[in-house]
């Protein structure tokens, strides 16, 4: 595709993560929602001066309606009910396998902070959650132990993508860098959006680092985009 360059290392199996519909995918995320990320990092700067400056945090003024306003949020989903036994941890063949099958509710796979974000973490990382949900995620240890997912219930997986702040410099779009944040995200919703709603659950994330309620808007618009794309 002309608007994207992808310079890091096809490793096996990543031709199956970025392929050109995913390709296609990523173009139009970074497109509609990349100039605001950037706008909103130059803001997180400015309010970081003013803060140093003397300024006091303190709440908007067009939000006092929200605050004082009597309102909830939608009910939580089933599988999300019960969190009282959660692991978190990069998504590496070997820790998902242990995890998902621990007994544990929830396991969130961390594709920033609990992970070295080096291009082939981050691709693999993306196999490997796409495989979970084929449940053909398997690994082979060097002394020969093999570790496969149960057959039975396993733990629901949440996501954790990278920050707003932080990049993919493996991906060019439009001779621009691309947001980590937009190609992990992107990139599991398009492979697996239809699997977690066939199999009775969601594309669950965490959403890391948030400063403001504009970051977290953005996000929601890019959900929106990505219902309405991917059905």
């Amino acid at each position: 595709m002309e608007s994207i360059t992808i310079t890091g290392k096809m490793h096996p199996g990543f031709d199956k993560i970025l392929t050109e519909d995913a390709q296609e995918f990523l173009v139009k995320l970074h497109q509609m929602f990349n100039g605001t990320r950037k706008s909103l990092l130059e803001r997180r700067s400015e309010t970081h001066q003013k803060i140093l400056s003397g300024m006091n945090p303190t709440f908007l003024r067009e939000t006092e309606s929200v605050r004082k306003g009597d309102w909830q949020v939608d009910p939580i989903p089933d599988d999300l009910q019960d969190r009282r036994c959660e692991i978190t941890g990069p998504a590496e063949a070997k820790m998902m396998i242990n995890a998902l099958n621990s007994g544990a509710k929830i396991f969130m796979a961390d594709l920033e902070d609990s992970i070295t974000p080096n291009w082939y973490n981050q691709i693999q990382g993306q196999a490997n959650l796409s495989a979970a949900y084929e449940r053909t995620l398997e690994f082979t240890s060097p002394d020969a132990k093999e570790y496969h997912l149960n057959d039975g219930e396993l733990a629901t997986l949440i996501v954790r993508p990278r920050g707003w702040h932080l990049e993919e410099k493996h991906i060019l779009i439009d001779g621009e860098v691309a947001s980590g944040s937009l190609v992990d995200a992107g990139l599991y919703l398009f492979h697996n959006i239809k699997r977690t709603l066939e199999k009775g659950t969601g594309p669950y994330f965490y959403l890391p680092k948030l400063e403001n309620h504009l970051e977290a808007r953005l996000w929601d618009e890019v959900f929106a985009f990505a219902e309405q794309e991917l059905g």
